[in-house]
């Protein structure tokens, strides 16, 4: 674990050397004939921002908050499922023991469903920037079915896969798919959404949107973490732990429908006036946003 933690340290830094060498910031200079703002002048901005930002940034914010309590079963939750609730183990048994043996085996399968699913979601979001730069469907096309995926795998989680390793890894696997949409999908709209208001003029908070669309991956993930420990209180965690992928199931139903109504189509007389290459270039924000977030 050490040498792992060691290497990912050494990665994350040669990355923010890269950016140090590669970047290039131009540092914002106060207009000295500006008038003095108070204190409370920056939240002023933010209310105002948020106040005047479009109808779709809330629908985008309210399911990518359902997505993420869907996401947070599987990257919190999923080891004890596997050691638990599928394999029947235990981390404190004596050594040797059924129970000691059922735990290694356990984390033994999560660790193979984890890197089966790192490949879908590398090969997923490839697939998505496929779509999306050749508009072959619209983006609530896309983020939908990534969604349902997901629930469907809490579904058979929840009530199918028993005590069954190869199934809970293929569950395990295809639960990547709302992580995979959600990092895209939502910040492309956003970033697309606000690209075409700033070439009509108008003033666009880019930054404060795509901030409020990641404090909602926050607020789902305390919405589950909550939810489990109050059922922890009248249930054992083997128990409980298909409980909350019931309502990660249930979460991502709710998201999956509200993202096949977001309204992601561009005006009908932008649409008509764009061709090809213009509608190449709004969606480069979308594939900007996987590259960066995936």
């Amino acid at each position: 674990m050490l040498e792992l933690m060691f290497g990912i340290c050494l990665l994350n830094t040669m990355c923010i050397a890269v950016q140090f060498l590669v970047a290039r910031e131009t540092p914002l200079e106060r207009d000295a004939d500006a008038p003095r703002q108070s204190l409370c002048a920056p939240v002023i901005e933010v209310v105002k921002s948020v106040k005047s930002s479009p109808r779709l940034l809330y629908h985008l914010a309210a399911v990518q908050c359902f997505v993420w309590i869907g996401n947070t079963a599987w990257n919190i939750y999923g080891g004890q499922w596997f050691t638990a609730s599928v394999f029947h183990g235990d981390q404190n048994a004596p050594e040797g023991s059924e129970a000691k043996i059922a735990y290694g085996e356990g984390n033994a399968a999560f660790s193979h469903g984890g890197q089966a699913r790192s490949v879908l979601q590398l090969l997923s979001a490839i697939v998505i920037i496929a779509i999306l730069l050749r508009n072959w469907l619209r983006p609530r096309l896309v983020y939908a079915p990534c969604i349902f995926i997901g629930g469907v795998a809490s579904i058979l989680a929840a009530f199918a896969v028993g005590h069954s390793g190869g199934f809970a890894m293929l569950c395990m696997t295809l639960s990547v798919m709302p992580e995979t949409g959600s990092f895209a999908i939502p910040f492309g709209l956003v970033a697309t959404l606000n690209k075409r208001a700033e070439e009509e003029g108008k003033q666009v908070s880019t930054a404060l949107q795509m901030s409020l669309l990641n404090c909602c991956v926050t607020v789902g993930q305390q919405i589950c973490t909550t939810t489990l420990a109050a059922i922890e209180g009248s249930l054992s965690l083997e128990k409980a732990l298909p409980c909350v992928f019931m309502l990660a199931a249930a979460a991502q139903a709710v998201a999956g429908s509200g993202a096949l109504c977001l309204d992601d189509a561009p005006p009908a007389q932008v649409e008509a006036e764009m061709d090809p290459e213009t509608s190449r270039d709004t969606m480069d924000a979308v594939s900007t946003a996987v590259e960066v977030n995936a």
